[in-house]
């Protein structure tokens, strides 16, 4: 009878392995070290290791049988699509490219007025970065669900979807949910394939994954404010940066760290149980001081696309049974509204003109914050989280114009600050026309550039101005010249 118990122990916690390291492996995974010194995602390769054949094929086993409730990708495709038959005055879908295996990464925009662009702050989610954390697929239906049903009747909803787009992509990796494994169908971490500040790594294009290049082109097209990647493995919010220049585990702030700790304590806060974690003091945590990692998407999209992200790790089992779902999704949704929400309630909005009427595309500083974002081409808004209860000062600038700066008092409801800038009517390399001399001083600025340029009315009025001013000027100095030439000399005829 002993050692039928003790066998079945054995099997107990051989099928339970992998779930015992799940802090640590909750953005990095069982790992290995290179010859770089970089640390890289092995886990299907780390579990080959760990377990002999036949226990792995019980764990294989142990994970299809948690995937029983869970959405295939096909159902993940056909509640999307039924969500935007159900929401359509209040949603659209589109996709952002197609994973390894071809299959179409959807996202749901969630806006008062889907697909228009228009001066609002944009916020997205991504879910399933690890194939083998697929809550985040589950809880960000729920979420769009939520908002549907409750516009116009809860505040918050309301809120979000009048004055906020909505991006939403529930699985960035199909592949590897399909696979039951970490990385995406070539096995590759996607949460280490962007770009990395620190060290020349994921720099060719033609190595990075199809995910990883829909994520950037997305960055491309549309101006984020937010986001955040869900994921599983601890119960932490965990902000920027995520790694360190010499490689090692300490706290490395971004210069934005103060609003980083604000989103992050914003979701742990309001989570039902996050803030009481006893391993992360108020359930956030630098990335850098947990465990560095590179290559990461959540400091690339602050570097790169000027959007805060935080990254969420939502469970403590990386694949809880389903059973558990709608208790975590109670647990996170009002986490999920109040960081959605912040981008308008919080930090400082406002449009960018020129004095003559256009937008601009000026870039928006923080005395003493080395971060700088700039406003949109189109209507020159600008959207900027910042920690409430400080004293900011705000600077607008643009090439061509003239800055200017404002102090901000940031108290706990958010602040509008407008610009209207100057233009410079000297040009980069020299002034236009010096002193009247009736010159055309050389200039960099060529006639194509000048006929593009929107300020040509402008440009023409004042060059008529001053060439008269040089006639007038020229032609008294010709009359004066003429009467001394008859004092002095033979009168001469008068060329018109």
């Amino acid at each position: 009878m002993k050692m039928k118990l003790f066998s079945l122990s054995l099997l107990f916690l051989s099928l339970n392995f992998s779930f015992l390291f799940h802090f640590a492996s909750a953005r990095g995974g069982l790992a290995r070290s290179n010859n770089s010194g970089f640390w890289e995602s092995n886990y299907a390769g780390s579990a080959r290791q760990l377990f002999e054949e036949k226990q792995f094929s019980e764990y294989m086993h142990r994970l299809e049988k948690l995937a029983e409730g869970y959405m295939s990708n096909a159902d993940l495709e056909m509640a999307i699509r039924a969500f935007n038959r159900r929401c359509s005055n209040v949603s659209r879908i589109y996709s952002i490219g197609k994973s390894v295996l071809g299959v179409p990464l959807w996202v749901m925009e969630i806006s008062d007025r889907p697909g228009k662009e228009e001066p609002e702050p944009a916020f997205k989610f991504i879910g399933n970065i690890h194939g083998d954390e697929p809550v985040g697929r589950e809880l960000l239906l729920r979420l769009a669900n939520w908002l549907c049903d409750n516009y116009m009747e809860d505040p918050l909803a309301t809120l979000i979807v009048d004055n906020v787009h909505l991006h939403i992509l529930p699985s960035l990796n199909p592949d590897g949910f399909e696979l039951r494994r970490r990385g995406n169908a070539n096995n590759v971490d996607l949460n280490r394939d962007f770009p990395d500040q620190f060290f020349p790594m994921n720099d060719d294009l033609g190595t990075r994954q199809p995910e990883t290049k829909a994520i950037m082109s997305w960055l491309e097209e549309i101006h984020f404010t937010a986001s955040a990647s869900l994921h599983g493995g601890a119960l932490v919010a965990n902000y920027p940066w995520d790694g360190t220049i010499d490689k090692l585990k300490s706290y490395y702030p971004c210069p934005d760290d103060k609003a980083f700790r604000y989103m992050a304590s914003l979701y742990s806060e309001s989570h039902n149980n996050m803030s009481l974690s006893k391993e992360f003091p108020g359930g956030i945590t630098n990335g850098a001081f947990w465990y560095p990692i590179y290559g990461g998407m959540q400091d690339w999209n602050y570097i790169h696309g000027g959007c805060f992200e935080l990254t969420l790790e939502i469970s403590d089992d990386k694949w809880p049974n389903a059973s558990e779902i709608p208790t975590i999704w109670e647990f996170n949704k009002m986490s999920m509204l109040n960081l959605v929400g912040s981008v308008v309630k919080t930090g400082i909005h406002g449009r960018i003109f020129s004095s003559d009427g256009r937008p601009l595309s000026a870039s928006i500083a923080i005395q003493g914050i080395n971060y700088t974002v700039r406003a949109s081409q189109t209507f020159g808004d600008f959207h900027r989280m910042l920690t409430p209860g400080e004293k900011y000062k705000v600077i607008a600038t643009m090439r061509g114009h003239k800055a200017k700066s404002t102090n901000v008092v940031l108290g706990e409801e958010a602040s509008t600050v407008d610009f209207i800038l100057d233009p410079l009517i000297t040009l980069e390399d020299g002034v236009l026309l010096r002193d009247c001399d009736c010159c055309f001083r050389k200039s960099p600025l060529k006639l194509t550039e000048i006929l593009r340029s929107q300020d040509l009315h402008f440009f023409l009025v004042l060059m008529f101005i001053l060439v008269f001013l040089c006639f007038l000027m020229k032609r008294k100095a010709i009359l004066a010249h003429l009467k001394q030439k008859q004092i002095i000399g033979p009168k001469r005829p008068l060329v018109v």
